[in-house]
């Protein structure tokens, strides 16, 4: 079941940048980044109060992140909504019909399970699920 929403997802190309832009404008303190090689990505959670933003850099040539980036700009890709049964809510929606890009719950940039609502289902909005 959805519990509410987990964070906000930006894309970013520099993630260094992008981090000490949010701590000079809004005084956020500038949080660790995480390196994934695996994943040809970085990231970083910054912590808004009540809602996390996860900043991505992507850094491969044809990811998810990537794409977006370079097709639309820097800014908000995604928002995601926790549940605590994501398999569960995947095959629900899928019975409903709803298009998602992983059919199945797979481990994110957070070694969580996730999984996309495809834009398509939502007017253009990516939906990511994620079980914490």
């Amino acid at each position: 079941m959805i519990t509410g929403i987990g964070h906000i997802g930006v894309g970013v190309r520099d993630i260094e940048k992008t981090l000490a832009a949010l701590s000079e404008v809004l005084g956020v303190p500038i949080p660790p980044i995480r390196e994934l090689p695996e994943k040809q990505a970085r990231v970083a959670l910054v912590d808004l109060g009540a809602i996390t933003m996860e900043v991505i850099q992507d850094d491969s040539e044809n990811g998810l992140l990537a794409t977006f980036v370079r097709e639309k700009g820097e800014g908000i890709h995604h928002f995601c909504m926790d549940t605590d049964d994501i398999e569960g809510d995947v095959a629900k929606l899928k019975a409903r019909g709803v298009e998602m890009i992983h059919q199945e719950p797979r481990i994110g940039l957070r070694d969580k399970k996730i999984a996309f609502i495809s834009p398509k289902s939502l007017g253009g909005i990516y939906c990511e699920l994620s079980e914490p």
